[in-house]
């Protein structure tokens, strides 16, 4: 399935969208819940406020992406990628 110039905020539930790519995509309030993202790539992505759910992204890639507020299990992305370069220092 390809989407393309969708205006709307996109709610994915119960699906398998194995190997997906998200480019140059504004996901912004957006919502996947109970939805296999394995080996999805998201490249220049806006998730701004959006929510992943009981997802599987393994082998996914997030790059170029604005990462505001977003949070995996209520932490936030932002304090675990400054953790993480905190710690190589």
């Amino acid at each position: 399935m390809e989407i393309r110039n969708v205006q709307e905020t996109l709610h994915v539930h119960d699906s398998d969208i194995t190997k997906s790519r998200f480019s140059n995509a504004k996901l912004v309030e957006s919502s996947f819940d109970d939805v296999n993202l394995q080996r999805s790539r998201f490249s220049n992505a806006n998730l701004c406020e959006a929510t992943f759910t009981d997802v599987n992204l393994t082998n996914a890639s997030i790059r170029d992406a604005n990462l505001t507020g977003m949070k995996i299990n209520d932490v936030l992305v932002a304090d675990l990628i400054r953790a993480y370069q905190s710690r190589a220092k």
